[in-house]
């Protein structure tokens, strides 16, 4: 994991997380003041809503005590509820919680997922903890948020992140459950559960999906593609930083359609096949060894970082913050950089790039099919039936009636593969992917269109586009109390 940048850097354009938020949001305001968003909107939305830090004894299993240290930041509660996920990680601290939950509020806005913006995290190392043991963190962590009214179907929504997964979510459930008796919307007051527990199909690829279909997105724009010289993702050589879930699902999809992988990175060395390497193969490889080295297919690098750095045509940062920085940043040969992670670009870093031309597709729009499909697992929850169960049969019958008119026309019968492929039925995962590729394509074409009339990059663009999304809930709704 990077050092945090220090005060000492802010010359240089590397600075901590929140302020590189910031920065950002401060280069979009400036455009929007000058198109008619007020000063006094613009600080209030720029500003954390409510901040909760708790501390809270955890007895070890040799009979030790340890005080751990949580937080759960709301930067907007312009729409309610809010959403962001849970991090697990010794590097959480109150400044990072801050800018994540800061960047949600704007991420929601850009692909219309109508919440507001959270952050929380626990500033542990998980693999240092049995399961028991973060269950019982865990589990103590969720009943400080429900006595502090930090928790809720209709007040704030966490989800999974960095070092928590679908079993944490599970544990949060069924605590907020205990405390919560009567609420018929309690599966409701987190997302990424497992399915048994009221989980929604595609949410654990989702973020990786989406960082497939926003990068393909770009790829179709004509701009893009006479600047970066790529006109697709077929053949397209790309380097992933960060095999978790989300590098991992983005480089599965990206192979599936046709580029090649030609490098991953992590923290403990990386891999690099020019040639192209099998992600399924280095998956079970790295779970069985823990480590990329000794994987036939490839040449071990030592120093994962500097395959950021490797000759390619899309580069994915798909791990932490802070990864690109005015040090490295004039190094780095990829055409297009897509942050699947969230502010691995420094500011600095940011505009060396974009003054070599470099297409940077930001992370409040790159990395949002995460929440996305939250949303979805939220509304069905909400609504208690599985996506597709009240329709799959009503279209299949229809598609049949259709498919047996054409065949007595044309006088011919279909293949029973042919006749299945046509009448099929949507399932649950299909809507899921289908709304999520709506979502990213139309948030795409939105982000490019604003970029263009306003002759700036992405990233301010799409903060740009979710300031005057979020201006006009605060100004449309009276601005209470703010006068």
């Amino acid at each position: 994991m990077a050092a945090r940048a220090s005060s000492s850097h802010a010359s240089s354009g590397d600075v901590g997380f929140l302020q590189a938020v910031e920065i950002f949001f401060d280069k979009a305001a400036k455009l929007a003041e000058k198109n008619g968003v007020h000063p006094r909107t613009l600080e209030h939305m720029k500003a954390t809503d409510a901040v909760l830090s708790v501390t809270f004894p955890i007895e070890l299993d040799n009979g030790k005590w340890e005080v751990v240290r949580g937080y759960r930041a709301q930067h907007s509660r312009h729409r309610a509820p809010v959403k962001g996920g849970i991090r697990f990680s010794p590097e959480v601290d109150l400044q990072e919680v801050e800018a994540l939950a800061s960047l949600m509020t704007f991420k929601c806005a850009v692909v219309d997922v109508p919440f507001g913006g959270a952050k929380g995290g626990i500033s542990i190392d998980p693999k240092k903890y049995t399961k028991e043991q973060l269950e019982r963190i865990t589990r103590r962590y969720t009943l400080e948020l429900c006595q502090k009214n930090f928790i809720g179907p209709g007040i704030d929504v966490p989800a999974p992140d960095v070092g928590t997964g679908p079993d944490v979510m599970s544990w949060i459930a069924d605590t907020y459950r205990q405390f919560n008796i009567s609420d018929v919307n309690a599966a409701g007051c987190v997302t990424g559960k497992p399915i048994a527990q009221g989980g929604v199909r595609g949410r654990m690829e989702a973020t990786g999906l989406g960082v497939y279909y926003g990068v393909r997105e770009f790829l179709t724009y004509p701009e893009i593609q006479k600047s970066s010289g790529l006109t697709g993702i077929k053949d397209a050589k790309i380097v992933i930083q960060g095999f978790g879930n989300v590098g991992y699902w983005a480089a599965k999809f990206f192979e599936r359609n046709g580029a090649k992988i030609i490098g991953v990175a992590e923290h403990n060395g990386g891999i690099f096949n020019a040639e192209g390497l099998s992600v399924e193969e280095l998956l079970q490889h790295r779970k069985q060894h823990g480590t990329f080295a000794g994987f036939a297919s490839g040449e071990f690098v030592q120093d994962g970082k500097s395959l950021l750095e490797a000759e390619c045509d899309i580069l994915i940062p798909a791990a932490l913050e802070g990864q690109i920085t005015t040090a490295n940043a004039d190094r780095i040969k990829a055409k297009v950089i897509g942050e699947a992670a969230n502010g691995p670009l420094t500011p600095g870093a940011h505009d060396i790039l974009i003054a070599k031309g470099v297409t940077v597709i930001p992370d409040l729009f790159l990395n949002a099919g995460g929440v996305t499909v939250s949303y979805f697992e939220w509304l069905k929850n909400l609504s208690h039936v599985r996506f597709g169960r009240l329709n799959k049969k009503w279209d299949e019958q229809g598609k049949q009636q259709l498919v047996d008119l054409v065949e007595k026309e044309a006088g011919r019968l279909l293949s029973e593969s042919e006749r299945r492929n046509i009448i099929h039925g949507a399932e649950e995962h299909e809507l899921v992917y289908s709304g999520l590729e709506d979502t990213m394509v139309s948030a795409a074409r939105e982000t490019h269109a604003t970029a263009i009339k306003l002759g700036v990059d992405h990233r301010t663009a799409a903060f740009s586009n979710a300031i005057h999304k979020i201006s006009a809930v605060y100004e449309g709704s009276g601005m209470l109390f703010m006068s």
